[in-house]
């Protein structure tokens, strides 16, 4: 379980596709306090540590997760938001994040608003309907707040978000351009919503 507050941006060292894929990604973390076995949230994909070194650790993502995710894009030099799980000691300041991929979005538009950046976001259905106005959602594993919603008539549902400076910094949105995928996580509540209520 996360909670979209990135803690690093990580980057992937090597990628080698036997099988599985494995990722190598270079990170700050002090990896001598990650046990093998962990999970770490890559780029919102929630994923399992089999190997690690000093500043480096290694991941497996099977065919399945690659075909959910931007995973099967990532390269070396591929930057990585990167965040370890939550624990009962810390402070939630996103959203509840599962680590598990729903969709792959695309970047519409980015256009200044303020001091903050306005990122206009698709994705196509049936998942533009858990998108709700002031609801949260999470793109690469950041948790950002939903401004508007409209949805267009070939039934891709288009959403706004406003990503601050900070945010900018210290996540991979400081790179993003028009055309970029993301990794799209509905909020956990929505879903369940839905499916209490019939509609899933």
């Amino acid at each position: 379980m996360f909670t979209g507050i990135i803690t690093d941006i990580g980057r992937v060292t090597a990628v080698a596709r036997q099988g599985d894929t494995r990722f190598t990604l270079g990170t700050s973390y002090d990896t001598s306090a990650i046990e093998v076995g962990a999970s770490i949230a890559c780029s919102g994909a929630c994923l399992t540590v089999i190997e690690k070194g000093p500043g480096w650790f290694a991941v497996k993502a099977s065919a399945e997760t690659l075909s959910c995710t931007t995973l099967g894009d990532w390269k070396p030099g591929t930057p990585v938001n990167l965040e370890r799980p939550l624990t009962l000691a810390a402070e939630l300041g996103g959203h509840i994040v599962g680590g598990h991929v729903d969709a792959v979005a695309r970047v519409v538009s980015i256009l200044p608003e303020g001091d903050s950046l306005r990122h206009v976001v698709e994705v196509e259905a049936p998942y533009g309907r858990y998108i709700a106005a002031k609801g949260s959602v999470a793109l690469d594993g950041v948790s950002l707040t939903v401004n508007d919603v409209a949805d267009g008539a070939d039934g891709a549902t288009r959403f706004g978000v406003n990503v601050i400076e900070h945010t900018r910094e210290h996540t991979t949105f400081g790179a993003l351009c028009a055309g970029d995928r993301l990794n799209l996580e509905i909020d956990m509540l929505a879903r369940y919503a839905a499916r209490l209520l019939g509609k899933e």
